[in-house]
């Protein structure tokens, strides 16, 4: 869909009324993907109006679009962008690119010194990421902070999570460090030469996790990685780490 009129902005509490729509959609649509970020009630999405850590994408005439929030983290060193959710008509528009750019700004102008991670089991949320010049890394890398990976406790896959003992799930792990980090270009144009790899790596992946989990496997092959920067090149190494 054309969204030229749609208006992408840090929410306000002006937008609370928006909420129940918002955490609607983020559930019904990690229903239908079988995999999905941790669910959100209303009362949490208001408050992260209310604070200014929020994005909020609507219409001219106040139509809802999209959303997205900041979490932080390990007193402020990590920061996460969000539930991205995009309304059914109005995806593939290029609206969660403008949502994810928006809500980029807002962290970097938040928290200047802060690393910034997602975790999402889509490839293109992973190219948006690229183009922001994030790259992908091992679980070692993000926060420890209990109160995130107790998030995950409503997710589908919170138990695949817990037997490869947080070290690896569905999910892939982006980063960007403001104090050691590649160029966006960089990132981007390795994205855009992976991508093909990417995908079928990402499959092989959710297929292992299945077989494995379905065995009852939690102690084998749980290895993590080591906590090494600039893996962003080794794709074998990175998604072959179960």
């Amino acid at each position: 869909m054309e969204n030229t009129s749609v208006i992408v902005r840090v929410a306000t509490p002006e937008d609370i009324h928006y909420s129940t729509i918002i955490t609607d959609e983020m559930e019904s649509s990690a229903k239908a993907r079988g995999t999905g970020i941790a669910k959100r009630s209303p009362d949490y999405i208001e408050q992260k109006m209310r604070e200014g850590k929020s994005v909020i994408a609507v219409t001219e005439e106040g139509v809802w679009v999209g959303f997205c929030y900041i979490e932080t983290w390990s007193h402020g060193e990590y920061v996460a962008n969000s539930g991205l959710i995009v309304a059914p008509e109005f995806r593939k528009s290029g609206i969660a690119k403008r949502i994810k750019e928006r809500i980029f700004e807002l962290s970097r102008t938040l928290f200047p010194d802060a690393k910034l991670f997602g975790l999402t089991t889509g490839l293109a949320v992973m190219k948006i990421n690229s183009d922001l010049g994030y790259e992908p890394v091992t679980y070692s890398e993000l926060t420890q902070d209990e109160a995130f990976w107790a998030g995950c406790k409503s997710c589908v896959n919170y138990d695949i999570l817990m037997s490869k003992e947080r070290k690896n799930c569905f999910c892939t792990a982006m980063l960007y460090d403001p104090k050691d980090h590649y160029q966006p270009e960089e990132t981007a144009e390795d994205f855009k030469q992976h991508s093909k790899a990417y995908e079928r790596l990402l499959r092989f992946k959710q297929s292992r996790f299945i077989k494995a989990f379905r065995k009852k496997n939690s102690g084998d092959n749980a290895g993590g990685g080591g906590g090494e920067k600039k893996k962003m090149f080794s794709l074998l190494n990175f998604f072959f780490n179960l």
